[in-house]
């Protein structure tokens, strides 16, 4: 964290972000519903009811019932409901404003959340037809289905997408009411004109797993007592409060005593010597650029500050990982342009008697 100027009470501010890519393998349902994507078909299964479920899921939502029976819908649907997105933020299907919407397929029950490109929110409503725009890339995932359009219109921008030809459905009227047409005013093509058609979820090379982006912006402030604990590490000191009641030295401080529920204002000092009081060797390298200079096994700490009565965690070196101890006397290393200490390492003071931190384990 880098610290920034913050409100006139002197407290600090700063962006964060907090990102990681989730792995997870895909059972024969969701594995046939992505590579579908991939070859340009929706897929959704069918309930014991017959109800048909896009996206589909493995079991059923209302009896538990194991789901296998799967089916192809059109690529083509109703809007449901939408919202308009007129700021679109980074990660989003579309760069330029669009809707979000929930689009029930021809041929399905449920509706699907994507977006829709349209040219404002005049352009939405519901139950308007709409299809979707293939990506040109298609890997086995929802992206593979870059928007939905409206179905009545030429795209409003065919580029980067597929561009290939679609055919304008022809809209039912009183005298097809009856013959297996949609329901007046409605285009063919819709749940009751075409009904899902069976498929056996068999593709060549088939996706079995997926990795999702996860990733968290946020702005944080610390408040008054650990900016000051943040503006001491600047200058390579550690900087505690102490509890005026029961007179505990917290660090880092919070502001107010987790024991007594007081406020606390009394800054104190500590370390920066301290003692490790547990620990763990780590043998999976994390996925940060932090930690791509760290070779596994390490260890990761509780070290018990001198001073404080609340040990916080940081990194062991120096020292072969079998080596670390509880009671090691450890000292912290900084580096220049971080905050934080980069690590701590043996004093090669004697190791301190248990009596003296058994309190803080």
């Amino acid at each position: 964290m880098t610290p920034g100027p913050g409100p006139a009470t002197g407290a600090l501010s700063a962006p964060m972000v907090v990102e990681f890519p989730f792995t997870r393998s895909l059972g024969a349902v969701q594995s046939a519903f992505l590579t579908g994507l991939r070859e340009k078909a929706v897929l959704g299964v069918r309930t014991g009811d017959g109800k048909v479920l896009v996206p589909p899921v493995e079991y059923d939502p209302v009896t538990a019932e194991e789901l296998s029976s799967l089916v192809e819908v059109g690529a083509t649907g109703t809007v449901i409901t939408w919202a308009w997105n007129a700021v679109p933020r980074r990660g989003q299907p579309l760069t330029t404003p669009f809707a979000w919407v929930l689009v029930r397929f021809d041929g399905a029950d449920t509706a699907l959340l994507h977006v829709l490109d349209a040219p404002g929110p005049d352009a939405v409503h519901t139950g308007m037809r709409v299809r979707v725009r293939w990506a040109v890339q298609r890997t086995g995932a929802i992206t593979d289905i870059a928007c939905f359009e409206p179905y009545d219109t030429e795209p409003y921008d065919t580029e980067p997408y597929d561009t290939e030809p679609y055919e304008k459905e022809p809209y039912a009227t009183e005298n097809d009411a009856g013959h297996g047409a949609g329901r007046v005013g409605e285009p063919y093509g819709t749940a009751a004109a075409a009904p899902a058609r069976p498929h056996s979820g068999a593709f060549d090379d088939p996706v079995t797993t997926i990795v999702t982006p996860a990733r968290l912006d946020y702005t944080y402030a610390p408040g008054r007592a650990q900016s000051a604990h943040l503006a001491a590490l600047s200058e390579r000191r550690i900087v505690g409060e102490r509890c005026p009641r029961c007179r505990k030295v917290y660090v880092p401080p919070r502001g107010a005593c987790p024991t007594c529920g007081v406020a606390t204002a009394e800054q104190v000092e500590v370390g920066p010597s301290g003692t490790v009081t547990t620990f763990c060797i780590v043998n999976i390298k994390a996925r940060n650029a932090l930690n791509d200079a760290i070779e596994v096994p390490y260890v990761y700490a509780h070290i018990a500050l001198d001073g404080a009565d609340l040990a916080l965690h940081g990194r062991i070196a120096g020292i072969p990982y079998d080596q670390v101890r509880m009671g090691l006397r450890v000292e912290p290393v900084w580096r220049d342009g971080t905050l934080h200490p980069d690590h701590y390492r043996p004093t090669g003071e004697p190791d301190a008697d248990y009596d003296t931190y058994k309190e803080l384990l």
